[in-house]
């Protein structure tokens, strides 16, 4: 690839409104997940996003130790600390990423959490 030349975008996981994982420059931009299971609680919810937000990275050659940034939505930011409690079994604590919590009216019906993340490759 010379200067000229831009970098590829590689686009995977089409659904009806997006790409789940796009890739650009070394990095994986991952959209909003969530919870399959929408009767966990706030915790479980957010253990089940990550899980999916992990397995996504390793399909595309990366993994959860190379998240270099991530924005939460939450429906109830009294809920943070159980949603924290996940968060923090899923990083390392010398790898954890940037990161910004946002309290949100509606994620849709019973979803409490929703993650979006960008990755190194």
């Amino acid at each position: 690839m010379t200067k000229d030349t831009p970098a590829m975008i590689a686009r995977h996981h089409r659904t009806p409104i997006m790409h789940r994982v796009v890739e650009h420059g070394g990095l994986l931009y991952l959209g909003g997940m969530v919870a399959e299971d929408k009767s966990l609680p706030m915790n479980g919810q957010t253990a089940q996003a990550l899980v999916r937000i992990g397995a996504l990275l390793e399909q595309h050659g990366s993994d959860r130790s190379k998240v270099l940034s991530a924005t939460i939505f939450v429906t109830d930011l009294q809920q943070k600390d159980a949603m924290n409690e996940a968060w923090t079994e899923f990083f390392d604590p010398e790898e954890l990423p940037t990161r910004a919590t946002v309290g949100v009216a509606e994620l849709g019906p019973g979803t409490l959490v929703e993650i979006v993340v960008t990755a190194a490759r």
